[in-house]
């Protein structure tokens, strides 16, 4: 017995010993990104652009109407909401969703778009197309500028609307979450993709049209804002979601994905969960110069502005800073001139850039300049339109 005893307090002591000595779990360890159904999906966050998930995000898919993203981005930028738009014969009967548009019936191109997100109206894609481009070709040489502008380099658009008409309009889900971001930075198209319900006008009947977004999203996810389903027999379930928490917005784009609601929920939990934004730096905050610079005693290189991004803990460490200056000697006379940027970097990335400015105490503040580089930023001042001036 006393035998037994014994052996079972040794065993003891050694499962203690051995759990004591098991590597120590890392707090700051990247999550697992979560499974997915789709075939394709990226998470973006919203201001920085960073993608923060892709999975085959480079893969050139159909997007069926996640297509009108560009199409209402476009219009917003280039047409007036107020204008008041005829319908075409040819917007009449588009197959597909649709908002019942007839024959000269006039609507506000605000109206349309609300038709155009909150219903995904191919007959109002087409009207709107119309009336921004003058004609279906000729906006959707405004989609693929707009789309090389972004920096959309692996995507083309031949109609409005996303339908499969032909092999050559794709996208990829990386692509489309840039889209969504820049997108979303516009109040305009955040308040129509965010809307619920909308009551728009239906000349000739004696009621309105009542618009019920589908985005079932807007309903499922706490802090839901956007953005737009899609569905077509070839493209499948397509779907550009967004939320946002403690004033940060996040993005995702899931492609032929069976499940894509859960799909999106997963991806903006995990963004959130793991990306959380740092602060790299503060506004007005001082910074020294890295470079060789004559800095007059009394004044000092500050921020414009705060710079924040979201880093996964692990990454930390990998972030560094770069001083960039246009000048070689700082003076109190350019006290507020902008002078050079403090850029950031994850690894070998730049991610960032913030504006550094000339900040002099008021006992040199205003003090002229002499001798020789007084003369030549004078000059310069002149000649170059006041870029130099003070």
């Amino acid at each position: 017995m006393k035998v037994r005893k014994l052996v079972s307090g040794v065993l003891v002591v050694f499962l203690f010993i051995q759990v004591l000595l098991l590597p120590a779990t890392d707090a700051n360890a990247a999550a697992k990104p979560p499974g997915l159904s789709a075939e394709s999906a990226a998470l973006i966050d919203v201001t920085s652009g960073r993608i923060l998930y892709s999975k085959n995000g480079t893969k050139k898919m159909r997007i069926a109407s996640l297509t009108k993203t560009m199409t209402a981005i476009v219009a917003i930028e280039s047409g007036k909401l107020n204008d008041v738009v005829t319908v075409p014969q040819e917007a009449v009967g588009v197959e597909g969703s649709s908002i019942y548009l007839k024959k000269g019936e006039k609507l506000t191109l605000e109206e349309l778009l609300y038709g155009l997100m909150l219903r995904s109206g191919n007959d109002a894609a087409v009207t709107i197309a119309t009336h921004v481009g003058g004609s279906l070709p000729g906006f959707v040489y405004m989609m693929n500028e707009k789309a090389a502008m972004i920096g959309m380099s692996h995507t083309n658009f031949t109609n409005p609307h996303g339908l499969d008409d032909s092999n050559m309009h794709y996208s990829t889900a990386e692509d489309m979450a840039k889209l969504s971001a820049y997108a979303l930075r516009n109040p305009v198209f955040r308040q129509i993709v965010s809307t619920k319900v909308k009551d728009i006008s239906w000349e000739g009947e004696q009621w309105d049209r009542r618009l019920l977004n589908k985005n079932k999203m807007l309903h499922l996810y706490e802090g839901a804002d956007g953005v737009k389903t899609g569905y077509t027999k070839l493209a499948k379930r397509c779907l550009a979601s967004s939320a946002t928490r403690d004033g940060r917005q996040l993005a995702t784009i899931t492609l032929n994905a069976s499940d894509d609601w859960n799909d999106s929920a997963k991806l903006l939990d995990y963004g959130f969960a793991n990306f959380p934004l740092k602060e790299l730096v503060g506004g007005k905050q001082d910074v020294k110069p890295d470079t060789p610079v004559t800095m007059e005693r009394g004044t000092h290189l500050v921020t414009m502005n705060a710079f924040r991004y979201p880093l996964q803990p692990t990454e930390a460490d990998d972030v560094h800073k770069r001083v960039v200056l246009g000048e070689s000697v700082i003076n109190g006379k350019m006290n507020g001139q902008l002078v050079g940027f403090l850029q950031f970097y994850l690894k070998e990335d730049m991610i960032g850039q913030v504006p550094l400015l000339v900040s002099a105490d008021s006992s040199v503040e205003g003090r002229p300049e002499s001798g020789i580089r007084g003369f030549w930023r004078h000059f310069w001042t002149i000649a170059a339109g006041g870029l130099w001036s003070a």
